[in-house]
């Protein structure tokens, strides 16, 4: 090899890495032909005491969702029994393997992890993954998963790709190399190296400036070029086109050949590239004998090995995009005759479709049953493809309109949202159904949330509340749901409409008769009427419907995930239990079925709770958790955007403050106007702990204006405090008569605690002492260990201003001892500082070293904690066996531990009981 000493260093790190038991990912991008290949035939040159396993991607193959993957795990399926019965189960469906209805994208990535690392287990691997961009999209998302989940398992990828790969955004974040031109000095070696005669300077400069040193390019030409151009006495074409004068060059090199080859190798450009009996039937069908492949060979078309193939992947695009229509047909008509109906239904209905010249309803037919099977193995962008080659193929314009309406929900549940509104606007002029018209609006709204924003997609939700009438009441209730949750978390302003319009048109429609137990339904009429109509109207129905959620036998998460709408709905009655265990069996069941959206979302709300109970390195852990799947998904995350209230806690100004910017654009951006809130509360728990009481003030006064569920109960008792302590006695009064009137109401421990706080603060006489008593006792009795430590420390300052400083000692001590515990450092700051004014040293707490774990330390750590084993952990963080005990052992050695017993004390979790509440 010539030059590339950066890639061939990097190529060998990633070696070195494998054989060390560790992991490794590199992606080289670059133009077509500028030696990506030739690098990936480097790293199997120098992989030596490595297994090797290689993937080209086809462009002809795209269609077939997953086919590429079958075709990497073909040589290690033999461990798929191996594997949990979910992933299994996942696995085989997508990979047609077993009669299966449904297969999950993200089981399938575990699956296809758990599977790999098995096998180098045994043996440290490499995976070559070459042409990237011509994968389908579905094993693309899968091995993008796998790569961003290795850690310490022995294997290595590496993939190719086109420079256009960023389009896909599967890869983004991983490490990568562009490859680009050779510099002036290698190029004109390589040149040398491929030309026999003589090579005049002066033209090897100019091939080398007009090439960019591509190599392909310089090869390519130094064999397209004559004899007295190459030696500077016939002039050369300028400037150079390098890549149309490789497609032509390869075009002409394609023509020279005899009509039998030059059949043969349009047929081997549109046919599966491993199975070549196919292409062999399929030639019969066209009477082209076996002798067709010698020319090819001869002429360098072709490789000649055990697998007959194209010797680049540029001549196969170039023989297919070369030829007329007329003979694409014949090849396709020739290659449906040659698959197997039993076996390949979807590749025979697609090629039976390309043959097809104008409408034809069968074989319309043909790929919307193949769509169907496409489905089934979750492959959703094949399904897409089928779909809309299917309604071009209709007749009939009401069922081309269904067609296209179905291909672009499968286009949306692909990912492929720009893909969406084109096939849309072709679908809705003829859908004469209202619920056909209302699932085109449907569709739109959800691609537009990502799109452009979540404030617009209420009114576009409410269109197709109208559209439907009465015609479908599940899908109305479905509408619904996802309307109020777009408006809850956008907030007002929106588009075209507002949050108490939606509201209300939640309460004015009749309930499902026949909705489930674990129906959303009910608890999004609770919120309904809460905004529409005020507080006292919703608290028995937001009750009533987090009760039935919980004595439910099952839970499921729907389309917009419902654990957001739980935890706003809990909250708003305080009733902290019921979102622990709600929100904590959605988090499971997304767990068990691979959900990872779902998942990320859940982990994050329990991270709140984590929170208020005074678990902050659990809550951090969370996080990361959900960050490190959201990365996974391939969603570009915001940072630390779920952290502020996080920070808060911990004392962190400077990264409150960075991330409450961050949540300001984000909201602008997105139509997230409930991250304002967010942000708001961060700001008035942190100015709290510090002691900054009228900025505190500033903060929680917006949002107890807006009072929208959720925020406007849990800003209450800070406003209070800051009013107090500010000496804004009316805004302290009015705070509290809501929170009296909407607390008793509740009737919660929490409520009631908090109400109990909140009048002690304001009241001045002896009577406040009964007050703190009852605040304590009752949050004593949920999980919500920092209020019942804010509360203490409350008690605490009371009593220590009115001379009683040993009682006052016994809170102060106990608050101090807790905050510091957990790593919150204003509060703890304020307690050790009424500690010394008691008269008791109290020392400024360090920072520990628990603290110093990375996230996925935290995470693994906090599971071992609770008694699981490698395996189960492994399972529920979507990681391998072998990075958890990779984890582990840095847990130990960081904190100086010797046995699984001490994790917990380690941690500083006095009391802990288990870790997070997710993973139950």
């Amino acid at each position: 090899m010539v030059g590339r000493f950066a890639e061939r260093e990097a190529i060998e790190q990633l070696l070195d890495a494998a054989r060390d038991g560790l992991s490794g990912v590199l992606v080289l991008v670059g133009e077509a032909g500028i030696g990506k290949t030739r690098l990936l035939e480097h790293a199997a040159a120098q992989a030596t005491g490595v297994g090797l396993t290689r993937l080209v991607g086809v462009e002809a193959e795209q269609l077939l969702g997953y086919g590429a993957l079958h075709r990497l795990l073909r040589p290690h399926l033999n461990r798929i029994d191996r594997l949990p019965t979910r992933q299994q189960d996942a696995l085989n469906a997508a990979l047609g393997l077993a009669d299966i209805s449904h297969s999950d994208r993200y089981l399938v990535g575990l699956a296809t992890l758990a599977l790999l690392s098995s096998a180098a287990s045994e043996l440290p691997m490499l995976c070559l993954i070459d042409d990237v961009h011509w994968l389908d999209r579905e094993s693309a998302e899968t091995l993008a998963f796998v790569a961003r989940r290795l850690h310490a398992d022995s294997l290595g990828l590496i993939f190719a790709a086109r420079n256009d790969l960023a389009d896909h955004r599967l890869f983004d974040a991983m490490p990568s190399l562009h490859v680009g031109g050779l510099p002036a000095a290698d190029a004109r070696e390589l040149l040398s190296l491929a030309v026999d005669g003589h090579l005049d300077t002066a033209v090897a400069d100019s091939i080398v400036d007009g090439t960019g040193g591509n190599p392909l390019a310089l090869i390519e030409l130094a064999s397209h070029l004559g004899a007295e151009q190459l030696a500077g006495v016939a002039p050369m074409p300028e400037p150079l086109p390098v890549s149309r004068l490789l497609e032509e060059h390869f075009r002409q090199s394609v023509a020279a050949l005899p009509s039998d080859t030059r059949m043969l190798l349009l047929l081997m450009a549109a046919a599966p590239t491993d199975d070549m009996a196919v292409v062999w039937h399929a030639a019969g069908v066209l009477g082209l004998p076996a002798r067709s492949a010698v020319a090819a060979v001869e002429a360098g078309i072709l490789d000649h090995g055990a697998g007959l193939g194209f010797r680049h992947p540029l001549i196969r695009s170039s023989v297919y995009a070369a030829a007329s229509g007329n003979d694409r047909r014949r090849i396709h008509a020739a290659l449906e005759a040659a698959s197997d109906p039993a076996h390949v239904p979807d590749r025979r209905a697609w090629h039976r479709a390309q043959a097809a010249l104008g409408p034809d309803d069968a074989a319309a037919a043909d790929l919307d049953a193949a769509s169907d099977l496409a489905r089934a193995r979750g492959g959703y962008s094949a399904q897409a493809l089928f779909l809309s080659k299917a309604a071009e193929l209709t007749a009939e314009p009401a069922k081309r309109a269904e067609r296209y309406l179905a291909a672009a929900q499968a286009h949306l549940t692909s990912g492929d949202r720009a893909a969406v509104h084109p096939l849309l606007d072709l679908a809705v002029p003829a859908l004469r159904h209202p619920s056909a018209r209302a699932r085109a609006l449907r569709i739109r709204a959800t691609a537009e949330l990502f799109d452009t924003g979540n404030d617009r997609v209420p009114a576009m939700m409410l269109d197709a509340v109208a559209e439907l009438a009465d015609a479908d009441p599940r899908m109305t209730w479905e509408l619904l749901y996802e309307a109020m949750h777009a408006a809850v978390i956008a907030r007002d302003p929106m588009h075209r409409t507002t949050l108490a319009d939606v509201a209300k048109a939640a309460v004015a429609t009749p309930h499902r008769p026949d909705a489930p137990a674990w129906s959303p339904d009910e608890l999004i009429k609770g919120l309904a009427l809460r905004t529409a109509y005020g507080y006292e109207s919703s608290v028995a129905t937001i009750q009533e419907a987090l009760a039935k959620l919980r004595a439910s036998a099952e839970l499921h998460d729907v389309a917009s995930p419902f654990s957001i709408i739980v935890s706003l709905a809990a909250d708003d009655v305080w009733d902290i239990e019921a979102s622990v265990e709600i929100v904590g069996r959605l988090a499971a069941a997304d767990r068990s079925q691979g959900a990872l959206y779902g998942l990320s979302l859940s982990l994050s709300a329990l991270a709140y709770t984590e929170i208020r109970n005074g678990r902050l390195t659990a809550a951090d852990a969370l996080f990361a958790e959900a960050d490190d799947y959201a990365t996974a998904m391939g969603l570009t995350t915001q940072g630390d955007l779920n952290r502020a209230l996080l920070y808060a806690w911990m004392g962190r100004e400077s990264d409150v403050r960075a991330v409450v910017a961050t949540m300001d654009v984000v909201a602008t951006t997105y139509g997230l106007g409930m991250l304002r809130q967010l942000a708001l509360h961060a700001l008035c728990i942190l100015d709290l702990g510090m002691g900054r009481y009228d900025e505190a003030l500033r903060h929680a006064l917006p949002v107890y204006e807006e009072d929208v569920p959720s925020q406007g109960n849990l800003v209450l008792p800070l406003l209070v405090e800051a009013a107090v302590r500010a000496g804004d006695r009316h805004t302290a009064a009015l705070a509290l008569k809501r929170l009296e009137e909407r607390a008793q109401l509740a009737g919660t421990p929490w409520a009631l605690g908090l109400l109990a706080r909140c009048r002690a603060l304001t009241d001045e006489t002896a009577d406040a002492e009964i007050r703190y008593r009852e605040s304590i006792d009752f949050l004593a009795t949920v999980p919500l260990a920092a209020e019942h430590a804010r509360s203490r420390l409350l008690f605490g300052e009371w009593l220590r201003r009115r001379k009683r400083r040993s009682e006052a000692r016994t809170h102060l001590r106990a608050a101090y001892e807790s905050f510091g515990a957990w790593g919150a450092s204003l509060f703890a700051e304020r307690a050790r500082i009424e500690l010394l004014a008691t008269g008791e040293t109290a020392r400024r707490r360090v920072p520990e070293t628990r603290f110093d774990l990375t996230p996925q330390e935290r995470q693994v750590a906090l599971q071992a904690a609770s008694g699981l084993t490698n395996a189960e952990i492994g399972s529920r963080l979507f990681i391998t066996t072998s990075t958890v005990e990779f984890h582990l052992n840095k847990v130990f050695r960081k904190l100086g531990l010797t046995s699984r017993r001490q994790i917990a004390a380690a941690l500083g979790r006095p009391g802990f009981d288990g870790g997070p509440s997710t993973s139950d």
